[in-house]
């Protein structure tokens, strides 16, 4: 990112999605079609990174979730995860403080114990440098799982009742809804995964309830702003009823 994004031209503000999540999929298949090895693909997904969230910036979408490193993906080979903390590393030491600049508040989500702590303490810096910024909510989501989320909001909860802060029978959707990650920031709007795969990974699984998901051939190093355009202008001509009728829709029940 080289200058700071202004506004750009795009779909109605009004249809615009207030949070977007991204499953960034595709930069191994990129990289095998290059004749490349996967770190390669690695380091271009770094650059559509970066194009997304002056993206968003220039937009005015307000929160942005990425799933940069699921639960899962420690099963990848070692050289491969070893490559990607070293891109993570890199990444935060270059891009925090533009970042940072631009207004954008960073939030890790997942479990961020299983990191080296040289790593843990980047990106703890990075969340307390840029707290109090608010243009663009930028979450990433590393060592993550919807269904872990949704376990540790539960344990929250039983400990809280355990402790007798709340009462069992009290606890409802709100309630757990609270406990989950990314409960102060609004929920998912726009679900979008990259490279073909047609499923959500387990990526976000309580904040995605009524997303609209929007699924895409393009591999992520491939994904600029023209991609961006098509799944936004998808999304604007869908009618969101949250169960209504679209007659209700139109009269504005």
């Amino acid at each position: 990112m080289t200058s700071a994004p202004g506004p750009a031209p795009g779909a109605p503000p009004a249809r615009l999605p207030h949070h977007v999540a991204i499953v960034m999929d595709g930069n191994g298949r990129w990289a095998k079609k290059r004749l490349r090895p996967r770190t390669f693909g690695h380091h271009a997904g770094q650059k559509a990174v970066r194009a997304t969230i002056e993206f968003c910036l220039r937009r005015g979408i307000g929160a942005l979730t990425l799933f940069a490193f699921s639960s899962e993906n420690w099963q990848r080979p070692s050289d491969e995860v070893g490559a990607l903390m070293e891109l993570f590393l890199k990444a935060l030491d270059r891009e925090v403080a533009e970042l940072d600049g631009y207004g954008v508040r960073i939030r890790f989500i997942g479990e961020l114990d299983a990191f080296a702590p040289a790593l843990r303490a980047r990106m703890l810096g990075a969340m307390e440098r840029t707290q109090a910024n608010a243009k663009l909510a930028l979450n990433i989501a590393v060592n993550y799982g919807g269904r872990w989320d949704i376990a540790q909001a539960a344990r929250r909860l039983a400990q809280a009742a355990a402790r007798g802060e709340i009462d069992p029978a009290a606890i409802d959707e709100r309630a757990l809804a609270a406990h989950c990650m990314l409960a102060d920031q609004p929920p998912v709007d726009l679900f979008i995964r990259t490279g073909g795969e047609q499923r959500v990974s387990n990526f976000l699984l309580w904040q995605i309830a009524y997303a609209e998901l929007y699924f895409t051939q393009v591999l992520w190093p491939d994904f600029d702003v023209a991609a961006f355009d098509a799944a936004l202008a998808d999304y604007a001509a869908r009618e969101r009823r949250y169960g209504k009728t679209s007659a209700q829709v139109a009269a504005g029940a």
